[in-house]
């Protein structure tokens, strides 16, 4: 048997033994069991592709604790998707996009957001005091407290990412 066989062996046993109880305690957390369930596939999703899983000493343990990091994204991804639809409630009925737009527009945002959140505090502080706040990169280089090399190396994290999502 591969690794890759055994690894997903491996999975299958951890659903099996906990997807019920992942899912009952994602329930008590959202008050959801729609979204209870959407969030426990995906954290069974990312076990598959995340690591090892015949090294879990304690699965309910890094379940939880996996899930607890699926959960904030969502939370971060609700709280996006509000800020826009009231950007949008206020917007003049001709200007408003389409479902479509606002389909593309939520799912770039969501990109733009998982991009962001990829990127080490710094670079992140970085690219948003220059690209939001217009400030120039010695500007942020004394406000971060590092080399002007070390702000243009962060914003070139931050362009690569943006260029990946427009990928």
């Amino acid at each position: 048997m591969s690794a890759a066989e055994a690894a997903f062996q491996q999975v299958h046993a951890l659903y099996s033994d906990h997807h019920g109880w992942l899912q009952s305690w994602l329930r008590k957390k959202l008050g959801n069991s729609c979204d209870a369930a959407d969030l426990a596939q995906d954290t069974f999703a990312r076990l598959l592709t995340a690591r090892n899983p015949e090294v879990i000493a304690q699965p309910r343990a890094y379940l939880t604790s996996v899930a607890k990091n699926i959960l904030v994204n969502w939370y971060q991804r609700q709280a996006l998707e509000r800020a826009y639809l009231e950007a949008l409630a206020v917007m003049p009925e001709p200007e408003a996009p389409s479902p479509e737009q606002r389909l593309v527009i939520l799912q770039t945002l969501h990109e733009i957001d998982a991009m962001l959140d990829a990127l080490k505090p710094l670079a992140r502080q970085a690219f948003l005091l220059s690209q939001l706040d217009g400030m120039k990169y010695e500007d942020i280089a004394r406000e971060l407290g590092v080399s002007l090399v070390t702000v243009k190396r962060y914003m070139q994290q931050g362009f690569r990412g943006c260029l990946a999502v427009m990928e």
